[in-house]
């Protein structure tokens, strides 16, 4: 499963990654607007991880592209603001699958990947 993290804060983005990858998911990192616009063009992926917090991003650009280039990506939103809680972000990007409130566990983050991409992948 190809899944791609756009997350603003490398520490953090890394640490996700690396737990995806354990759990045999290949990863790509982007921590900003430009560079997941490019990654998205160039490259497949079936799960999308985007932090919906990150400034000076637009965030439904990257998401729109995202469900241009595969229809059928999963895309799990994370964010440490509130303003989403009433599940307005499932309006906002249809493919949303997934909603977490930072901060995000690892493995709960890995639980939705893998679901929600095996999901989409078959």
């Amino acid at each position: 499963m190809n899944i791609l993290v756009v997350e603003a804060v490398a520490e953090l983005g890394r640490l996700w990654c690396r737990h995806l990858e354990r759990q045999g998911g290949i990863t790509r990192l982007c921590l900003d607007e430009k560079s997941a616009i490019d990654a998205l063009r160039f490259e497949p992926f079936d799960v999308l991880v985007l932090d919906v917090g990150m400034e000076n991003t637009s965030v439904l650009a990257i998401s729109d592209l995202a469900t241009y280039r595969n229809p059928s990506v999963a895309i799990i939103v994370v964010t440490a603001k509130s303003f989403f809680s009433d599940g307005m972000i499932f309006d906002l990007i249809p493919n949303a699958r997934g909603y977490l409130h930072t901060p995000v566990q690892p493995d709960d983050l890995a639980a939705l990947v893998d679901h929600y991409g095996r999901i989409g992948g078959e």
